[in-house]
């Protein structure tokens, strides 16, 4: 059995879209997310929190909308990606006005949302341009989910910054992706908590195996390979990877990950840089298991001032020896603890690389190890649901939990709805 909703543009005729097939299941509690990020981007801290979350909850996932010339009504496209995780992508048609795109997306969920047993129990943000299309839906909490300053990467809204200020007074609960993310909003918000980036050990740790087979678009690379994973984007110092390139030409250095927001035809073209495009996450481990150290060459600029990146703990959840430059975070949280090395141009990368490349410090790996073991997506998501259900016993203290539960206490492998 196939359901639809209708939506109407400002003035327009009403419209039909959204088809699919429905599907059986249990009476979750809903969780809307509202997200700048692609569910089949690069996997990273939406997917990791929220496949979690998916345990215990529905999870509608809200993307930024796709525009076609060659469509003429708002459709909202709907895949059950996984059994809890619903993803929903609005599909407009290009040439809407400003106005006609916000009340074509509002509707589009709106219509969407209808069809739940009331109001949404949380509303979860990671984009702050998502208000106008939704700060009229009602919800047990709203929750902001700040993990990058938006405002500084390129081609940023001017509506983000004020947007953001709404979106901190509005929130229930707040959380920051990195520490230096967290201690620039602690200000602004009463109810603030940093999660850096966790890790999945056991994901990355098959890259530490000797069983792991060579990826075929590495068999013709010689070693020793230095790799970098993740989007390539105005975040990256394209200058020091040149350089690096250039003083070590026996190094062939390996870029994996889908470039974004900057010309490809600017990017570095040496004979030892391959560029090999993006992988899907499940993949990201044998890369890891065929390659010597891993590098961030990121650039010290406004985009990477509050970062906190994911790659830190899983290059050394592989096993790799790690260079970066000194971004505030990593400094802090790695490179003080001796666990990465800092390098700030490509002259140290080289350095550090060669003193790696000869073998880690002594107890080096167990040192990662202990590290780690304190910062599981696992963990992260009972913490943080933790946080949750403290905050919706203080809104709602005649209803501790916004929705029934099984009763039995949460665990980090199986978190309670609230």
């Amino acid at each position: 059995m196939n359901t639809s909703v209708s939506v109407r543009l400002p003035g327009s005729a009403p419209v039909v879209s959204a088809e699919r097939e429905s599907n059986a299941r249990a009476p979750f509690p809903v969780l809307l997310c509202l997200s700048h990020l692609r569910w089949d981007f690069v996997f990273q801290r939406p997917q990791h929190l929220l496949t979690r979350a998916a345990e215990a909850w529905h999870v509608l996932f809200f993307e930024e909308p796709v525009f076609s010339a060659d469509r003429t009504v708002p459709e909202l496209r709907r895949r059950l990606v996984l059994p809890n995780i619903e993803v929903l992508t609005p599909l407009l048609p290009e040439g809407l006005s400003p106005m006609a795109i916000v009340e074509a997306q509002r509707q589009l969920l709106d219509a969407r949302l209808a069809e739940e047993r009331g109001e949404p129990d949380i509303v979860w943000y990671y984009t702050p341009m998502a208000l106008p299309i939704s700060r009229h839906i009602a919800c047990g909490l709203r929750v902001y989910d700040c993990m990058d300053e938006l405002s500084g990467f390129l081609g940023a809204p001017p509506a983000l910054v004020a947007l953001e200020q709404e979106l901190m007074q509005e929130a229930d609960v707040v959380f920051t992706g990195g520490l230096s993310l967290f201690e620039a909003k602690r200000g602004r918000h009463g109810n603030i908590h940093a999660f850096p980036s966790s890790i999945d050990s056991g994901h990355f740790g098959q890259a530490r195996r000797d069983d792991v087979p060579e990826p075929a678009d590495l068999a013709e690379i010689p070693h020793p390979r230095l790799v970098y994973f993740g989007v390539i984007d105005e975040r990256l110092d394209l200058a020091l990877l040149d350089e690096l390139a250039r003083l070590r030409p026996d190094w062939s250095v390996l870029m994996i990950g889908p470039v974004v927001k900057i010309d490809p035809n600017g990017l570095p073209n040496r004979p030892n840089m391959h560029w090999l495009g993006m992988k899907p996450y499940t993949e990201l481990p044998a890369y890891l298991a065929h390659a010597s150290a891993g590098i961030m060459p990121f650039a010290i600029n406004a985009a990477t001032r509050f970062i906190s990146p994911t790659k830190t703990p899983e290059f050394l959840a592989a096993g790799l020896p790690v260079v970066s430059t000194p971004v505030r975070d990593v400094v802090r949280s790695y490179g003080e603890a001796g666990l990465v090395a800092i390098a700030p141009d490509a002259e140290g990368f080289v350095a550090s690389l060669e003193q790696w490349l000869e073998g880690p410090p002594a107890n080096w790996l167990a040192r990662v190890d202990a590290a780690l073991a304190q910062g599981s997506w696992n963990e992260t998501w009972h913490r943080m649901s933790t946080i949750l259900h403290a905050t919706a016993a203080r809104k709602h203290p005649l209803a501790p939990r916004l929705v029934a539960g099984t009763g039995t206490a949460p665990t980090a492998s199986r978190p309670e709805p609230l």
